[in-house]
């Protein structure tokens, strides 16, 4: 950490605690910059720079340094604040459990983060352990243990006269993209009972600060339909500007111009909201595309040490690709990948060779969530490091025994809204299906704890068959699939009531270290054009 930002943080520290004590009684942190700068492009303003969704893009911290630097020498203030997900989404952070990303953003000089959903990813008492060795602070308005926010709900900065109030909201998506294991005890605001934590934040803000920003890890995406930053922005009045995250969307304003903008992910822009200091007004809001800025030369160099480390250990080449293989975002959660189709016969693969099931071969298959796949591998060399980057999460497999209704009744959750992207999409093997989107999904009951509604009948998804014979939903098959899966995550709260009735283990398997061993000791370290195209196990009529 350089002398400049270690004095900042000691300036700010002390600030804190002389507010402390003269504001007894307060239940809003309050801090203060320095508004005495009167020379540069930037005097007289105030600059809120934003990040979200970084996913372990560790070098674009030196793109963060280096404008907050270029905008103080201008003369404006800086508040720095990121909107979570950065402790996951590959090797260079997942491997630390996100210490390496605190690590960096305290170098940057962060002075407020909100939580993402992958924040938890690692477990709450990780989270909190990792934080503590944060210089910035920490928001999060709408996550509760034991009745009270598990951090605090809001924030003022003071740049003179001008006060501007923060406070964060968490998707409720987090209780069903996350292992329940990691967040027993922890319960999150949806919906209404959302718009009403948002609404009392604004109501404690509003007489005490001229602008407030809502920090929302909520995304806009369809498929959180009631849980979006447009139904917040909607529902709640009072709100200035919405700082965005989650769904990786790049904008600097709403499909109906709504006051919100999102950086999109792996620091691609940089959110950039100019505040006048004497007017109180935003004045402008744009990105700033990264490729277009400077590196800060110390920061760089803290995340090359990161990666290089990292790369000492699990860049070694193990085995080549002859192909491509998809992994994007919006291919795995919508349709059948060839990615898919290797990682669920590596599951397969694995568990046989490993361990002893209950049923016969032929009813065994394989089911994992294609929100799980985080990124394609491209033709040529592959290391470990291109597999953790694939699979960052550290999941292992486990096994469920379910009857042929509860794996129907899952596939059918998993796909209520395809073609439209979903992160519970199955990539699957040991069984073809049939998917009719023209069939609207017939939503029944909310799953508990989650956000996603049971059907109420099947009508979408057929399963033609399972290793060439006839399916049968009275049968009992041997799920294989990953420990989050397993447990009811994301769409898959079927497979919960075999999870914990015991119909079923965890096999302590990595799903990384699965795939590395059948691509080296099955496929014999290559890939070949086995793998060129999907195997045609999903079937989708549009």
């Amino acid at each position: 950490m350089n002398k400049k930002i270690k004095s900042l943080i000691l300036i700010l520290m002390a600030v804190f605690v002389a507010l402390a004590l003269t504001a007894c009684g307060s239940d809003i942190k309050t801090l203060s910059k320095d508004p005495n700068k009167t020379a540069g492009k930037y005097a007289g303003m105030t600059v809120i720079l934003h990040s979200n969704d970084v996913h372990g893009a560790i070098e674009g911290y030196s793109y963060m340094a280096s404008l907050k630097a270029e905008i103080e020498k201008e003369g404006g203030n800086v508040i720095v604040v990121d909107n979570g997900d950065f402790t996951n989404g590959n090797i260079y952070v997942s491997l630390s459990k996100g210490e390496s990303a605190v690590t960096l953003m305290n170098q940057v000089g962060y002075d407020i983060v909100a939580l993402g959903n992958h924040e938890f990813d690692f477990g709450y008492e990780n989270l909190k352990t990792n934080l503590e060795k944060a210089s910035f602070n920490v928001i999060c308005s709408n996550v509760f243990k034991d009745g009270k926010p598990i951090f605090d709900s809001e924030i003022i900065y003071k740049i003179g006269k001008l006060k501007i109030g923060f406070f964060a909201l968490l998707t409720p998506e987090t209780q069903t993209k996350v292992n329940p294991a990691s967040i027993q005890g922890i319960s999150f605001t949806e919906k209404e009972d959302l718009y009403k934590v948002a609404q009392e934040e604004v109501n404690k803000l509003k007489d005490k600060c001229d602008i407030i920003v809502c920090l929302s890890h909520l995304g806009v995406d369809d498929e959180s339909m009631g849980n979006r930053s447009y139904d917040v922005y909607a529902n709640v009045e009072g709100i200035d500007f919405i700082i965005d995250g989650h769904s990786h969307t790049v904008m600097t304003e709403g499909k109906n111009a709504e006051p919100i903008q999102s950086t999109g992910t792996l620091f691609a822009n940089i959110g950039v909201i100019v505040i006048d200091n004497n007017t109180k007004e935003i004045v402008s809001n744009e990105l700033f595309d990264t490729a277009s800025l400077q590196l800060d030369s110390d920061v760089l160099a803290t995340a090359q040490n990161v990666i290089a480390t990292v790369d000492s250990e699990f860049g070694a080449k193990f085995a080549e690709s002859e192909v491509r293989l998809e992994g994007e975002k919006t291919s795995v959660r919508s349709f059948e990948t060839n990615l898919g189709d290797l990682i669920c016969d590596a599951l397969i693969w694995s568990v046989t060779n490993e361990t002893t099931l209950e049923v016969d071969a032929d009813h065994v298959v394989a089911v994992t969530n294609g929100g799980g796949i985080r990124a394609t591998i491209e033709a040529g060399d592959i290391s470990r490091s291109t597999i953790k980057t694939v699979l960052p999460f550290g999941n292992t497999i486990a096994v469920n025994y379910v009857t042929g209704s509860e794996l129907l009744e899952v596939l059918e959750a998993s796909t209520y809204c395809t073609p439209e992207a979903i992160g519970g999409f199955p990539q699957i093997a040991g069984m073809k299906i049939k998917i009719d989107t023209t069939i609207p999904y017939d939503p029944g009951e909310e799953y508990p704890d989650s956000t996603y509604a049971a059907p109420k009948s099947i009508k979408r998804v057929t399963v033609l068959d399972v290793n060439g014979k006839t399916f049968d939903e009275s049968a009992t098959y041997a799920v294989v699939t990953n420990n989050f899966c397993a447990a009811g995550g994301d769409t898959y709260y079927a497979f919960k009531k075999a999870y914990d009735a015991g119909k079923g283990f965890d096999t302590s398997i990595l799903m990384d270290e699965a795939l590395v061993n059948f691509i080296q000791y099955e496929l014999g370290g290559k890939i070949d054009s086995t793998y060129a195209a999907p195997a045609g196990r999903i079937e989708i009529i549009k």
